[in-house]
């Protein structure tokens, strides 16, 4: 009895001390604990994590134990822990700081350090440019020629233009049928729209990672699409080869385009300054469940 009286005691006296600010700091630690348990649920992360439980318990153990080699062995994992995790998390770490630089607070913070991109002439080069990438698609699509055009946005995609060929030209339809005519040598490759202009075509995207729900018979184009929205913001027309269908792809959403006049609007949407940015995300409700998300994703997805 005495202890359970003591105990409230201190509860009480904790209570008349608490402020404000405990109780903002109390939901700031709940959400990163909340952030952290999500990323190690939804990555491999959580196999790794299982890994170094185990290598604790050896530890433990070889301690208890008293065994010298062993126990001097792991210490060394233990010391260097923070380091060893930051290694093995990198791919990780990298994709959620991204994920945290693409959000909308963030963009509203930078967007004194943003280059502007309201003035009339760069706003002409990006409509010309869709009014190109539209016809060309267009073009594409009843002869049956693939193509893989990426738009660049917030997320600057250099690694990804190193891995091709610089260009930097204004783009037009001949030079993309040139690009993607089947005996070019940069045809299997993307090509990277910058500000409007072609910055670079034959360059390799990477191949969906997060995706699980992938149709079995998508193309290499569209699993390459996939994963360069997944990796960015970045915006990719694909026209398939095989049946000369268009798709948009956008954070990781892949959605086929009924005609020219969809995706006009659809890529305008989403590129132009002067129009209110939306992701095809609307098309796919963040509520859906697993189930639901992989019919969804099966309607929505060929090859």
């Amino acid at each position: 009895m005495g202890m359970i009286l003591s105990w409230f005691r201190s509860l009480f006296s904790v209570i008349k001390t608490f402020e404000l600010k405990d109780a903002v700091d109390i939901l700031c630690v709940t959400f990163i604990i909340y952030i952290l348990i999500k990323f190690i649920r939804d990555t491999k992360a959580v196999q790794l994590m299982k890994g170094a439980i185990m290598l604790m318990v050896v530890y433990v153990l070889a301690s208890f134990f008293n065994l010298t080699m062993l126990s001097a062995l792991l210490r060394m994992f233990v010391e260097f822990g923070v380091l060893i995790i930051l290694i093995i998390f990198q791919p990780e770490i990298r994709n959620g700081l991204e994920k945290l630089g693409r959000n909308n607070l963030s963009q509203k913070i930078g967007i004194g350090i943003s280059k502007s991109y309201n003035d009339d002439e760069t706003l002409a080069i990006q409509r010309k440019c869709i009014s190109d990438v539209v016809a060309i698609s267009q073009s594409f699509s009843q002869k049956k020629v693939g193509a893989l055009i990426v738009f660049e946005q917030e997320t600057k995609l250099g690694e990804i233009i190193a891995t091709g060929t610089l260009l930097d030209a204004l783009p037009s339809v001949s030079l993309f049928g040139n690009l993607f005519f089947n005996k070019a040598p940069l045809h299997d490759g993307a090509v990277i729209i910058r500000e409007g202009r072609i910055c670079s075509a034959g360059c390799i995207l990477p191949l969906t990672r997060k995706n699980s729900d992938v149709d079995a018979d998508l193309g290499t184009r569209h699993r390459a699409a996939l994963g360069m929205s997944e990796d960015s913001d970045a915006v990719v027309v694909v026209v398939s080869e095989e049946t000369g269908s268009i798709s948009l792809v956008h954070k990781g959403y892949l959605k086929k385009m009924q005609d020219s006049d969809e995706l006009r609007e659809r890529l305008e949407n989403l590129i132009l300054p002067d129009n209110s940015k939306t992701d095809l995300t609307s098309y796919f409700p963040s509520f859906l469940s697993r189930k639901d998300k992989k019919s969804e994703n099966k309607k929505n997805k060929e090859f």
